[in-house]
């Protein structure tokens, strides 16, 4: 059972994770692959509107999506936005990337050697990752201008849709804990933190939601 005062801690978490951006046409879309095809989705819809010309969807598996996609998250993901209608054409996969770092590193190096011009991206992650996923892209490809997106949707609707709500909260605080700890291992950019956020994610730690924290000096 998931206390009142958890759910009201997750709910800051999810809140400081959205980046409020709002979305406008750009050079191309970038998906970050994961369990979660709802980037897929929305990532296509992106396309549909007119917002892009072109997708990378990048990604190879984890330990959460070996058995869902054996053929890798990137493949997984273009499958699913060409049935939803996106030309295969539009589509570039890059299927070796293994962290938002190498989602990032990797596209960009696609993107280059297909001599693609790039300004702007939109960056498509799952909603409990935008805050994150931008960070790792403003460090690591400082030169364009990125916009952040996911599927808009509540932290309830999001725990409906994976149907484990511990899972979700473990996932939230892994995130936070990225953007408090990457920065000082140059793997994002340093963001103001409200201490209010801090204090919501340390009492979620204290309370055993702790599955997705990294030690200090890895990445993942």
């Amino acid at each position: 059972m998931i206390s009142t005062q958890a759910w009201a801690d997750a709910r800051r978490l999810w809140d400081f994770q959205q980046m409020g951006h709002d979305l406008r046409p750009c050079s191309v879309a970038i998906g970050l692959g994961s369990h979660d095809l709802g980037v897929a989705d929305t990532t296509a819809d992106l396309y549909q509107r007119s917002l892009v010309p072109l997708i990378v969807f990048t990604g190879a598996t984890s330990r959460t999506t070996r058995e869902r996609m054996p053929r890798g998250e990137a493949d997984h993901y273009r499958d699913r936005a060409v049935e939803l209608g996106v030309p295969a054409s539009a589509i570039i996969v890059e299927p070796k990337a293994q962290n938002t770092g190498e989602n990032i590193r990797f596209s960009r190096a696609l993107l280059e050697e297909q001599n693609v011009p790039v300004s702007s991206v939109l960056l498509v992650s799952k909603p409990y990752e935008e805050r994150r996923a931008y960070a790792t892209a403003r460090k690591l490809w400082p030169d364009v201008e990125w916009v952040s997106a996911s599927t808009p949707m509540t932290l309830s609707e999001y725990v409906d849709s994976i149907q484990d709500a511990h899972l979700v909260i473990d996932m939230l605080v892994g995130a936070q804990q990225r953007l408090m700890v990457y920065p000082r291992q140059g793997f994002m950019i340093e963001q103001e933190i409200p201490s209010d956020v801090v204090a919501a994610f340390e009492r979620l730690c204290s309370n055993g939601f702790t599955s997705r924290l990294v030690p200090e000096g890895s990445r993942a």
